[in-house]
């Protein structure tokens, strides 16, 4: 038989009637995009064997309102085909968001996982889009694995204090 104490009690009961995060996408904006295209009308002579040099990354803010962020996703990607470029497209993916009942690291983490994953379907439709309205054949970006992104970070952080 379990016999609970005062404190552990009143942990559970704190632990039990603790608000539950919440996490609401107020509003979705491009917040800036260039579609590049260096060699104009030669780059749609070059012998289509693509190479995609793809940079990802994320930044979020907090803003005056209480409880509210701004969590935005760059992507750029360069098509180069037999060492020229053929395009370059760069999209910033903006959200607002309210976020409660999270604070520190687990606030941290939900920013940059859960937020971009709500933003990166946008990314990809608009980069498609933008990639074959410029003439190009269609471009899938791959899914991305933000939670893999963010753990890679943070190892990278504690190396770099502990050296």
């Amino acid at each position: 038989m379990t016999q609970i104490t005062e404190d552990t009690q009143a942990e559970n009961e704190t632990e039990n009637t603790a608000p539950d995060a919440r996490i609401e996408l107020m509003r979705l904006y491009v917040k800036d995009v260039s579609m590049q295209i260096p060699a104009g009308a030669k780059a749609f002579q070059l012998e289509w064997q693509p190479e995609l040099n793809f940079e990802i990354n994320t930044q979020a803010k907090a803003l005056a309102e209480p409880h509210h962020y701004e969590v935005a996703l760059r992507l750029k990607c360069t098509n180069t085909c037999k060492d020229q470029v053929a395009f370059t497209v760069e999209i910033i993916q903006a959200g607002l968001f309210k976020i409660e009942n999270l604070q520190g690291q687990p606030l941290q983490h939900a920013m940059a996982t859960f937020c971009p994953n709500l933003l990166y379907p946008f990314v990809r439709e608009a980069v498609g889009d933008m990639v074959v309205r410029a003439g190009f054949p269609q471009l899938n970006l791959a899914a991305v694995n933000f939670e893999a992104l963010y753990q890679q970070t943070l190892a990278e952080q504690q190396g770099s204090t502990i050296q």
